[in-house]
């Protein structure tokens, strides 16, 4: 079975990256977290450690359908200084695999070119760094194999649409209802 790797850099915003782990779980996706160092543990912008499953030498890009960069800073700046974690990312993107990302990380794909004529949303204020996107104010846009989300409010429906997206629209309302979500 293919697994989503959820990457964690040094800063990184924790509900951004954990509610994307636990909802994701909750539907019985296999979900890894992944630190972009040498250290399992890595801590968050609100001095809230984590133990990664993995570190990022230790994954296989064929054994991934979907990758996940929380925000958050400076973990968004660390994502983005990490050469091996953006060459997956622009792997990913050059063969039209799913991406996903959150608050300020939607903006290296900005840089890197892969919003290009796609719709994409980010954390506010950050939109002028979204290159190429048509930029949207919705809490949560996909467009083709790109998921973008606002920020650590819009965690839970970013991690919804993921159920949406990498299961079915049917598994995604059922898990709506599970945990009590704009009823």
């Amino acid at each position: 079975m293919k697994e989503c790797y959820v990457f964690l850099a040094e800063g990184f915003e924790e509900i951004e990256a954990l509610t994307v782990v636990d909802i994701l779980r909750r539907d019985n996706i296999v979900v890894q977290t992944v630190s972009i160092t040498e250290d399992k543990v890595v801590e968050g912008a609100h001095r809230i450690r984590i133990i990664a499953d993995k570190i990022l030498k230790d994954i296989k890009l064929s054994d991934a359908a979907l990758l996940v960069l929380p925000g958050g800073m400076p973990g968004t700046l660390n994502l983005k200084e990490c050469e091996p974690l953006m060459a997956m990312v622009r792997e990913f993107a050059d063969t039209n695999r799913r991406i996903a990302a959150i608050c300020a990380a939607p903006t290296l794909l900005g840089d890197m070119g892969i919003l290009e004529g796609k719709t994409a949303c980010c954390y506010p204020g950050m939109e002028n760094q979204l290159k190429g996107a048509n930029v949207s104010m919705e809490e949560v846009v996909t467009d083709g194999n790109i998921t973008t989300s606002r920020g650590m409010g819009t965690a839970i429906p970013f991690s919804l649409e993921l159920v949406r997206v990498f299961d079915s629209e049917t598994e995604a309302g059922a898990m709506k209802r599970k945990i009590v979500y704009d009823q």
